[in-house]
């Protein structure tokens, strides 16, 4: 059997203007209601379904982009007047990092209404 990530329940106060806040920022669409939660869909099908909640700790969530889609994303932060930083402490305010790892891999991380840890990083590697 091939184990696949199906979908992640994201805790929010408001979980549809949560969800409606990460499609914007990510060039995507809010789906259409599923039970009680506000699905937001990826590219690979794996579905963030945002879920009412009054009282949660913030998590990370780590999105990979492609460079074009990195550069487009990383604008819509600016242009919204969204912090973001080069590193998960949220220390280098404005920044991004490149990968000392992962030749050619950019990213930077943002925090959601809600205080959850967003990252957008791109692929790197051969060709970049």
């Amino acid at each position: 059997m091939t184990v696949e990530l199906n979908h992640t329940i994201v805790p929010a106060r408001d979980p549809q203007a949560s969800a409606q806040f990460l499609a914007d920022i990510l060039g995507l669409s809010v789906d259409p209601p599923l039970a009680h939660f506000t699905p937001v869909t990826l590219a690979n099908q794996v579905s963030l379904d945002y879920d009412q909640l009054d009282h949660f700790e913030p998590h990370h969530y780590a999105f990979m982009v492609s460079e074009e889609e990195f550069d487009a994303t990383l604008a819509r932060i600016q242009d919204r007047g969204i912090t973001h930083y080069a590193d998960p402490a949220c220390q280098e305010n404005g920044q991004i990092y490149r990968s000392e790892r992962t030749e050619g891999r950019r990213g930077t991380y943002f925090r959601d209404p809600d205080g959850h840890l967003m990252e957008i990083l791109t692929p790197g590697g051969a060709g970049s």
